[in-house]
């Protein structure tokens, strides 16, 4: 362990400052995982339960319990369907559009740092590019010195950052890509809930209001008939 560690060290110091670099966006593409992941795994629920359960409640007019339920439950999903719920009064037109607001409002917090991860992801490889000719330049230069010859002891530094650098930028680059497509997929995933939540609640909501109607209606019907 106490070798693997100094090997590592050494690696670092013969990459020269641009390895820095590239591990500072490493560090900052980490906490941007960690913070999606975290979010993701909070914004996670099981959609179809939970619109059954305001359902029961919203078929019974009890449209408090529906947004205390709504309230409970955690992520975005359950904001849109509470945002509905709470102007359950509205026509069914600008029910709608409280939902497409509400969920319009929710794809930042959703959308946050993926687009940062896709840049440590972009910038990773270019900065491996960068001290690969800042690595090249560095063995030109001792050769330009020594007339074109020169021990390849002497030039191995420069090689060795080359080859570092480059190395480093593609395992950031392919690790930082891989969760960038896994994040847009949740997303997306995400978007896709929201939506469906904010339709089948508009339409339960709508349902529950002409069920009642038309109860109304038959019971005029019943009085006028007696």
């Amino acid at each position: 362990m106490q070798f693997a560690a100094i090997d590592a060290s050494g690696v670092v110091e013969q990459g020269g400052p641009i390895v820095w670099i590239q591990l500072a966006l490493a560090v900052f593409g980490a906490l941007f995982i960690l913070e999606r992941l975290f979010f993701f795994h909070r914004a996670r629920i099981n959609v179809a339960d939970l619109l059954i359960g305001l359902g029961n409640h919203v078929k019974k007019r009890a449209f408090a319990e529906a947004r205390h339920e709504a309230a409970r439950a955690p992520g975005p999903v359950a904001r849109v369907a509470h945002a509905v719920l709470s102007r359950a009064d509205l026509p069914r037109a600008d029910l709608r559009d409280v939902a497409q607001e509400t969920g319009q409002m929710e794809v930042p917090r959703i959308e946050r740092n993926i687009r940062a991860i896709l840049g440590v992801a972009l910038l990773a490889p270019l900065m491996g590019m960068l001290g690969t000719i800042l690595g090249l330049v560095d063995v030109f230069s001792k050769l330009n010195e020594r007339g074109g010859f020169t021990n390849p002891s002497e030039i191995s530094g420069g090689v060795f950052q080359s080859l570092v650098t480059t190395a480093l930028g593609l395992m950031i680059a392919i690790v930082m890509y891989v969760f960038y497509l896994y994040f847009l997929g949740r997303a997306k995933r995400l978007m896709h809930r929201l939506e469906r939540a904010g339709i089948e609640t508009v339409n339960m909501v709508f349902d529950a209001r002409m069920e009642e109607e038309q109860q109304a209606r038959e019971e005029k019907r019943k009085e006028h008939a007696l």
